[in-house]
């Protein structure tokens, strides 16, 4: 195993990712899998905390659909990022890893309501800190949550774990002859309307000068040679 590049570096997972290929919910093994990827670099020294998405559960944007207020659903939607928090603690620990599991949205029986400079001193104490509910507030997505919480602790990296191996200029899926970029500028990002975050989320780390390093979950090991400082997916910077 290589050395670390990175002292402190924010993960990003969407909900989707932990359902494996189910078509909803959670896939256990994958959960395991993707617990013994961050405990493989948590072990390497590096402060890491993660944000995860709800989408596996429930999306926000489903309010049209079900006849609700967005807001009401954007909230539900939250309360489902919480329940991956604790089922990516829960599969963390079995794996001897020390965490903290962090609110927007206080509800002390779960977990610890966030508050950034505790946040910090748990990543300094060597804790993987799991921030869930996104930013506690409704119309944000997790991928704003994300860089959000980025800024805050002062992490060199955000990481936006995917299904694909980086960013295109279309869908790869559609397209067969899909442009991969291995880097880009924020600008060329949000002008093209690449989707790799949420505008909010790109304008906040381009504001900030924190590089967003999108790559292949399921690729093994990916997660660790990115914090080596190894080429892996796109890097928009």
């Amino acid at each position: 195993m290589g050395e670390a590049a990175f002292r402190r570096i924010l993960l990003k997972l969407s909900g989707e990712a932990l359902m494996g290929d189910k078509g909803f919910g959670l896939d256990p093994s994958t959960v395991a899998t993707i617990a013994s990827e961050i405990a493989e670099v948590q072990a390497m020294g590096v402060q890491l905390a993660l944000v995860v998405g709800g989408g596996n559960i429930f999306r926000g944007k489903q309010s049209e659909a079900l006849g609700l207020d967005r807001v009401t659903t954007d909230y539900m939607g939250m309360l489902a990022t919480v329940l991956n928090g604790l089922a990516l603690q829960d599969a963390l620990e079995q794996k001897g890893v020390d965490t903290r599991l962090m609110t927007a949205i206080a509800m002390h029986a779960l977990a610890e309501p966030y508050i950034r400079r505790r946040a910090i001193r748990h990543l300094e104490k060597e804790r993987v800190v799991i921030f869930s509910a996104g930013t506690g507030s409704p119309y944000f997505t997790t991928d704003s949550a994300a860089a959000l919480r980025a800024i805050e602790i002062k992490a060199e990296l955000l990481l936006k774990a995917t299904k694909v191996d980086g960013i295109y200029d279309s869908d790869p899926m559609e397209n067969p002859s899909a442009k991969r970029y291995e880097s880009l500028s924020y600008m060329q990002a949000l002008e093209g309307g690449l989707k790799v975050m949420d505008a909010t989320a790109i304008s906040l780390c381009m504001e900030n000068r924190i590089p967003i390093r999108v790559f292949d979950l399921f690729e093994k090991g990916n997660i660790r040679r990115v914090v080596e400082g190894q080429p892996v997916g796109s890097v928009v910077k």
